[in-house]
């Protein structure tokens, strides 16, 4: 349960009423300061619109920092975005298998790119997985790709920490890939 109530646009000043423009729970939360919701509106924007980071990596990067917090809201939302994206169940599938140690058929720059998220996750990139994404991407996409694991690594602890819920319409993602049990 969340440990703050969702706001509805009625509840908000009509020059704030436009931070509910989608209608999810994370926003309706955040509402209740509404100058950080639109701080954290602006980075998230540039992350899914305006990042040089592939769309797809990028959507991965995002679900995996979702699969290793164990975020049902991060994991499902980004399910659901990343088909927007181009990132398919197989995908899913090889993420997953990835994260247990398993090979997969991802190509090799997408496994690297989960790999540095998962290192992110717990701290840092690792010297030798900085050294081999630096020499496949480009300096900024690389930039955007620490920026975007490190963003989501917030989001998720900001989710866990206000007790976020998911919400109906997303729960299918979360039965067609449930998380693993701790």
């Amino acid at each position: 349960m969340a440990r703050l109530p969702y706001l509805e646009k009625a509840d908000l000043a009509p020059e704030d009423q436009p931070l509910l423009a989608r209608d999810i729970n994370l926003h309706k939360l955040l509402a209740h300061n509404p100058a950080a919701a639109r701080a954290f509106g602006t980075l998230g924007s540039y992350l899914r619109h305006g990042t040089t980071l592939d769309a797809r990596l990028r959507e991965l990067v995002i679900l995996q920092i979702g699969w290793q917090a164990r975020s049902p809201y991060e994991w499902s939302h980004h399910i659901r975005i990343g088909y927007d994206f181009g990132v398919t169940d197989a995908d899913i599938a090889a993420l997953i298998a990835e994260s247990r140690g398993e090979a997969s058929a991802l190509e090799p720059l997408a496994r690297l790119c989960l790999q540095a998220a998962r290192e992110i996750h717990d701290g840092a990139i690792a010297p030798a997985t900085f050294a081999s994404l630096a020499a496949q991407l480009d300096p900024a996409s690389l930039t955007d790709l620490v920026l975007t694991a490190s963003f989501y690594c917030a989001v998720v602890r900001l989710l866990a920490s206000f007790g976020i819920e998911v919400e109906e319409s997303y729960m299918r993602h979360l039965e067609a890939f449930p998380l693993p049990a701790d």
